[in-house]
């Protein structure tokens, strides 16, 4: 698993180094997930930073009522945490769950900080994940506000087919904010047109 994690980094930090990579192994911890385990738990707080290097991960709250709110899916070579509860030490909002046999590796906190603080290009690249972060949320927000339950499936299948095929269809209306029967209904007209 570390060759992913070297990988990643070889390809996104100017001038890395076996010492950076090195350092950011020894920062981190090793976490093999099974299908459903839950990672950080909605309440308690979520104090690590984590790297998908294998598998998929889901975030998502449950309401009062039961109900799950998909708020992300976390395939391979993506990162995710609760912010607010890993910057603020808060309670979390979210539960981040392993949809499948996973690997991932995690930062706390304090070791994720002095990770940006030995090698300083980390934090052009925290910000460039962060303004991807944040472009992906105002699209999703324009998307639920003015797009159809046809747009919105559309979109996803486009914007994340890897994903798309590893979820159940239940999980992708909670996602996209659509009951299941909604949802089945999209998926059948629009089958319909493509025949």
């Amino acid at each position: 698993m570390s060759e992913i994690l070297k990988n990643y980094f070889q390809k996104v930090l100017p001038d890395f180094t076996d010492e950076k990579f090195n350092f950011i192994l020894y920062k981190s911890q090793l976490i093999k997930l099974q299908r459903k385990e839950i990672v950080c738990k909605q309440g308690n707080i979520c104090n690590l930073k984590i790297f998908v290097a294998k598998g998929l991960l889901r975030n998502y709250s449950t309401s009062e009522d039961g109900n799950e709110h998909i708020l992300q899916f976390v395939n391979e070579m993506s990162w995710t945490t609760d912010p607010e509860s890993f910057y603020n030490n808060t309670p979390s909002k979210l539960n981040i769950e392993a949809m499948e046999s996973s690997e991932i590796f995690a930062f706390n906190l304090e070791d994720f900080a002095e990770l940006r603080e030995q090698i300083p290009e980390l934090n052009i690249f925290v910000e460039n994940i962060l303004t991807r972060k944040s472009m992906e949320i105002h699209k999703r927000l324009l998307m639920n506000i003015s797009s159809s339950p046809e747009e919105k499936y559309l979109d996803f299948i486009n914007t994340y087919p890897d994903i798309f095929n590893r979820v159940p269809l239940h999980m992708v209306a909670s996602y996209l904010g659509l009951s299941r029967e909604t949802l089945s209904r999209v998926r059948r007209n629009i089958l319909k047109t493509v025949i």
